[in-house]
Formats: structure tokens, sequence, C-alpha cells
């Protein structure tokens, strides 16, 4: 996906600066780069830390200033002492003084605010400076902050409790933008929790977006992150098929009560959240979830519990990861008073690391971990529960459906690789033979799922020298 944030502060810049954009998830920052700036405007994510310290190693290299915001820079900006700006917290807000006093030739340092932005100020993001053809998906965002407030999660701490929304005219807009710019295909809704205002969203947004998806014969299709109470509404997710929605993503976690209760993920207490998760895929969107291990009351039996939750559900992408405390969370808080903190967060929770000092043995907490990745994405399991989604899975009877020439250049590259090369060849074909008699509707759906199994099992090091 683009830097959604980057190209959103773009708009806001002055359009007489000439700008440039530099992603280095897709592109390498070259020298020529940074002679040719007068600043660069820098954001970031904790994960991406040492990305961040070789970019000011070269910008202080060429003598270029830097003005840098975003999660990472407005929860430490103390500790980067070579950059020579901070608008911090939302842009909305802390930008334009910045540009004003930048104008009249004395900018402050530090530029930040306790008050959250009116998103409805938000102009559409500069898409013009994206290349395209370097992204699968688009993304926008339709609104900021979340009702809800898990312990271990810094969104309520970044963007408040309160769902701040944009008006339906701009999001309208922004699919206009991407439209006329010749996007087809995916687009990603980058809220935190897409139904956080349900109201809004089922009898407003939706409504209007429906429509521009049927006048534009059905352009895009969405995927976005929601929370599970998402099953309790029939209507909302039919209305959401009916505009374009084909997945979501849901942070599920654990499915022990007394670790809900630990960590005040309450949306997901009191109900069958393996009930909940097939009556969304039934409503026609595939679901992705998050867990965790590691919470204070996680028991042993823990990682088979999650294995069989995943196995049963038939969650295809389950992102699996070790408990760790972000800055300004009340679980950071809460550790930090026990004296259990031991460094700060990585902001990877797949990398084996945790900054605080778990209940259970840590050999013990690792290894169970490992067991969870090795049993969900081996083959043989994997592919068993590709199939599990398959019959859960009720394909959308509208959205996009041109066939790209991607498409058909990844559907014989994965007979080559998968079918053909692979120790697990046998499984791809199981699957597509399956899928071929029992859900001939949804082939494309399983073989592009065992693209990403492929993907997952080279990402968790499960394909070994000899193709297994």
């Amino acid at each position: 996906m683009p830097p959604l944030g980057l190209i959103t502060v773009s708009a806001m810049l002055p359009p007489t600066w000439q700008k440039k954009l530099i992603d280095l998830n897709v592109t390498p920052l070259k020298t020529k780069d940074l002679l040719w700036a007068d600043y660069v405007f820098l954001s970031a994510m904790n994960i991406q830390k040492d990305s961040v310290q070789k970019i000011i190693d070269e910008c202080v290299k060429y003598d270029v200033k830097i003005v840098a915001g975003g999660p990472l820079f407005t929860q430490e900006h103390q500790n980067y002492s070579q950059i020579s700006h901070f608008v911090l917290n939302e842009a909305e807000i802390t930008l334009a003084p910045f540009l004003k006093d930048l104008n009249e030739g004395h900018p402050k340092r530090v530029y930040r605010s306790s008050e959250y932005a009116d998103i409805r100020e938000t102009p559409v993001p500069d898409y013009g400076l994206v290349s395209r053809k370097a992204y699968a998906t688009m993304n926008l965002q339709i609104s900021r902050g979340c009702p809800f407030a898990c312990d271990f999660c810094e969104i309520t701490a970044l963007l408040g409790h309160k769902v701040r929304m944009k008006d339906t005219s701009q999001i309208i807009n922004e699919l206009e933008t991407l439209y006329r710019l010749n996007w087809r295909g995916s687009v990603f809704i980058v809220d935190d929790n897409f139904i956080g205002n349900k109201n809004r969203i089922k009898n407003d947004l939706l409504p209007a977006m429906k429509r521009w998806m049927q006048f534009r014969k059905y352009p895009f299709t969405f995927i976005t992150q929601a929370s599970i109470n998402l099953a309790d509404d029939e209507s909302l997710m039919l209305l959401m098929n009916e505009s374009g929605f084909n997945s979501t993503f849901i942070g599920i976690e654990t499915i022990v009560e007394n670790t809900l209760q630990e960590c005040n993920k309450v949306q997901n207490k009191n109900r069958n959240l393996l009930e909940s998760v097939k009556k969304i895929q039934k409503a026609g969107m595939q679901v992705s979830g998050g867990f965790i291990v590691g919470f204070d009351s996680d028991a042993p039996s823990i990682f088979q519990q999650q294995i069989d939750f995943i196995q049963q559900s038939g969650i295809v992408s389950a992102m699996v990861g070790l408990l760790n405390a972000p800055k300004n969370t009340r679980l950071y808080d809460r550790l930090k008073a026990e004296n259990r903190l031991t460094n700060e967060t990585s902001g990877n929770n797949t990398d084996l690391t945790m900054n605080f000092i778990p209940k259970m043995k840590y050999t013990e907490l690792l290894e169970g971990y490992k067991k969870i990745i090795r049993d969900i994405y081996t083959t043989k399991p994997y592919y068993k529960r590709v199939r599990q989604f398959l019959l859960n899975y009720k394909q959308p009877s509208v959205g996009y459906k041109k066939i790209e020439l991607n498409y058909l250049l990844a559907f014989f590259k994965s007979i080559f690789y998968i079918g053909i090369v692979h120790k697990g060849r046998a499984e791809y074909w199981k699957l597509f033979i399956w899928t071929l008699f029992r859900r001939p509707d949804l082939l494309v759906n399983a073989l592009t799922f065992a693209v990403y199994g492929h993907h997952y099992r080279l990402v968790y090091g499960l394909i070994n020298k000899n193709n297994s």
C-alpha cells in the first residue's frame, strides 16, 4: 500500500512546492534525491526505527534538514537530536503553524497539540505522487479513533476514543480521484475500526458508496478492519457486501474469557467467536485475524487452543504474535509499575522478542508460539484450513470481476512453483481438484490462497532447501 500519511501531508503543503515521494517499501533513497531536496519530510512507525536512522545519517551527510512526524516521533521525538523540526500528533492541526513560521523565517523545533483534528477538513491525499504500478492496493481513511480500550493497543493514545469521521462527500471525492487516475481493483480502508460509528456508516456512508459503485460499474473491491460485533448486524454486512467489501481484518487475540477480561477486549467477550467469524464469512467477506499469546493468564493449553480455533474457523491469514507493551498503553503503565518492562518494543510482534517479563516461562512461551506457526502454516494443515474457509464462504454477487493479465501469469507461476517444483505439490493439486468439484466458483480464491500459503511458509522459514 502507498504511505497514506505522507501523501495526505503532501496535499496540505503549499501548491508551489515541488515534491517527490520516496516510499522505501518500493523505492531506494538515492543521493540525487537528497541533493535535490530542501527538506526531507519523514514519517515512520516503531517498526521502522532502523530505516529511520539510516535516513537521518544520509541527511546529515548531505546537510539536508528533516521535518519528522507520525507515530514514532509523536511518541519519542526526544530520541532524535539530529532532526531539525518535529510536526507531531495530527498534521491538520500542527502543520499549518510550522509552515507559517517557516515562511516567516523562524520555525520552532517542535509543534504538537493535545487536541484532535476535525478530519472533515482533511484534503484528498496526493495520490498523483504515487507510482500506482508499484502497489497491490490503494488506500484511504474514513475515520480516526476507536470506541474500545484494549489495554495493549496504542490507537486510543494516539487518536482518541471518539470516532471522528470524514463527510461522505469527501470519501466519494477520494474514490472518484482514484477512479480518474485509472486505478482498478483493491482499495484498503485503513480505519482501525470501520464500524466504530456504526450508525453513520450504515445509514449514510455505505448507501452513498453503493450508489457510486453501481454508477461506476464496481471498479473497486474494499478491504477493511472491524470489530467482531460486525457479525451481529446482518443488514450491515449485506450493505457492505453490496458496496464492494470482500474482506475484513478482525482482532480476535484469544478465545479465553479470562484473558479477554484481563486485556479489556470487551467487544469479544460473552460470544461464540467461532460462529461470529463464520457469520461474516457467510455474508461474503473473508476474515483475516489477529491472535496474541503471552498474556499473564495464558496457560500452557493456550497454544493448542489457538491452533484449534484457527483451523476450525477457516481464517486463512492468521496473524499470530507475541504480546508486547507499546508506550502510552495501559499495559505498558501496569508492567512499568510492576517493574516487569525490559526494553522498548521493536514494533514487530513476530520477531520472537518481548519487551517485558511474562508470567509463563519465556522458553516455554517461545516454543508454544513456534508450535502455533508450524502447525497452522505447514502444508497439510494450511490447505485443510483453506478448504474449511471455502466451505464457510459465500461468494459476493457483486464486485470487481475483471481478470487482470498479472492474475493469469500468477496462476501459471503457481502451477509451476507450487504444483510442480515444491515437495508439497500433492496438497496443491488436492486443493485444485477439490475446489473444481466442490466450489468451482471459488477456484481463483483457492489458488490465491495457495500462493499466500507459499509466501507464509517462506516468511516463517517453513520451506527448507529440500522444498518441503
